[in-house]
């Protein structure tokens, strides 16, 4: 374990209106304690999961990568911000670390070739050949095998995008196998049953206000998937809707 504790300040908050700081979850969630070397944040899409990891990120230091140049329609000077208003204990000393974000991975790709093509050496560290010439979900784990036997902390926003159920399992195999080890402790975000199964993991649901532990089998993503493999005809019947099974 590296970090153990994410503190959050609601007092300090510049705005009680504005995204991220209007969220319940966030004001009402003043303290998270991680006791596993592997945490998943889930919950609904807008929960805050996402930002929230993005946040611990930004205040542990680890760089965000992402593409520059484009012109936004709207923009929120707040959006970004919630760091600073986040403070974070750790065992001992901070420790380097990486941000896996599936919605920006292909520009990384790209960029990673540009690099490369000054210095080949650059693709030593992500498996040894461009990750643009392999398929999405082959670059995925390719980058994942090289970067997370480094040890650090790792934060990843649904790193489940892209690859299939074997290759999600060969995933949770690595992450189980670096967390035991000791070398790394890995924040995810996360929608995928089959990653929240993670032994000695630690599940916080963004659902409930404040951020809660919750055990793997009362999760819906566990619920919907199980009951959905035991009667998949009962889902597609007329009148049948996930919203009316949620209720």
């Amino acid at each position: 374990m590296h970090l153990n504790t994410i503190q959050i300040d609601p007092a300090r908050f510049p705005v009680k209106d504005g995204y991220p700081f209007h969220l319940k979850i966030f004001q009402e969630t003043k303290r998270i304690d991680l006791k596993s070397p592997v945490t998943f944040f889930i919950g609904e899409n807008g929960t805050g999961k996402s930002t929230l990891l993005q946040a611990v990120c930004r205040k542990a230091g680890v760089h965000i990568w992402k593409s520059t140049g484009r012109t936004r329609f709207n923009s929120n000077p707040h959006e970004e911000t919630l760091y600073k208003y986040t403070d974070l204990r750790w065992t001992k000393d901070p420790v380097p670390g990486s941000y896996f974000g599936s919605d920006i991975f292909r520009d990384f790709t790209l960029a990673l070739d540009e690099w490369a093509a000054a210095d080949p050496g650059q693709l030593n560290y992500f498996g040894g050949k461009s990750l643009v010439s392999q398929s999405h979900g082959q670059s995925l784990m390719s980058y994942f095998k090289s970067r997370y036997k480094i040890p650090g902390i790792y934060f990843l926003d649904e790193p489940e995008t892209a690859l299939s159920p074997r290759s999600q399992l060969e995933f949770l195999e690595l992450m189980a196998e670096m967390a035991e080890a000791g070398h790394a402790q890995f924040i995810v975000a996360t929608h995928s049953p089959l990653l929240l199964a993670c032994p000695g993991a630690d599940i916080l649901s963004f659902d409930n206000i404040p951020v809660r532990p919750i055990r793997y089998e009362d999760t819906e993503h566990y619920r919907i998937y199980r009951d959905f493999l035991s009667d998949p005809e009962s889902w597609l019947k007329p009148g049948s809707s996930v919203k009316r099974r949620k209720q």
